[in-house]
């Protein structure tokens, strides 16, 4: 079985039965004016831009046959998750193992141009890039989020998923089964805001990862991905660090 997405190739054969789809979903635009880091702290609810892109999605899974629909237990994903519970009747779960990575540096900016980098207090935590020693570890995160998704495909076996969860935490969990290496260039993460990765299992195996982006003509270009950076403070920066 093959992603059109992606191309990526899984070893299902024609006929599989028992397929499961679990989608993971990046919430949506979430109100940050400050362009703070926002990380795991609470108080930070989808834009209206954001909300029209949780709706978006909604529209393009209501056909679906979506029985579990799951969040991160922050706002921006548990508003994000609400109108696709709701299109298909459902109760939304929180699942904790769907949260943003940890980061020493939440409740600050920290980007291109605001000169992060360059202060000594700092430099204690940009030691190891691999780990990263900034933040919670990769291994830890793959390790929290293929227990959700292996707890979605149990409650929707045979059916589809939706979790919806934060940038970081799915490409870690995609690079994962996709055999990369888990360290990378965060410029090129393929997770767009409000963008659906989604894992096919046969039986209890991934079989393959698919990626598309419903909402994607909703998204400003700089937040795409492989967008340029843009330097200062601000909504456009804090925008792009919210994950």
């Amino acid at each position: 079985m093959s992603s059109p997405e992606t191309g990526i190739t899984g070893t299902a054969g024609n006929g599989a039965k028992d397929i499961t789809v679990v989608h993971l979903m990046r919430h949506g635009e979430v109100e940050n004016p400050e362009g703070i880091l926002y990380g795991r702290l609470p108080g930070y609810h989808l834009s209206e831009l954001g909300r029209k892109m949780a709706e978006r999605v909604a529209d393009h899974l209501a056909s679906r046959d979506v029985t579990y629909v799951c969040a991160s237990p922050l706002e921006r994903a548990q508003e994000t998750a609400t109108p696709i519970a709701k299109a298909h009747g459902l109760d939304l779960a929180t699942d904790e193992r769907l949260i943003e990575a940890d980061n020493v540096f939440q409740g600050k900016t920290f980007g291109v141009g605001d000169g992060a980098l360059q202060r000594p207090e700092n430099w204690k935590h940009l030691v190891n890039p691999f780990r990263p020693s900034w933040g919670e570890p990769y291994v830890d995160q793959v390790v929290r989020m293929m227990g959700a998704l292996d707890a979605a495909k149990e409650r929707a076996r045979g059916h589809e998923a939706v979790l919806v969860s934060h940038q970081l935490p799915i490409w870690i969990v995609r690079s994962y089964v996709e055999r990369r290496r888990l360290w990378h260039d965060p410029r090129k993460r393929q997770c767009t805001l409000a963008s659906l990765t989604s894992f096919t299992y046969q039986g209890d195996r991934i079989v393959s990862v698919g990626y598309s982006e419903p909402a994607i003509d909703l998204v400003p270009v700089h937040l795409r991905a492989g967008a340029k950076p843009q330097k200062g403070k601000g909504t456009a920066q804090g925008k792009a660090f919210g994950a």
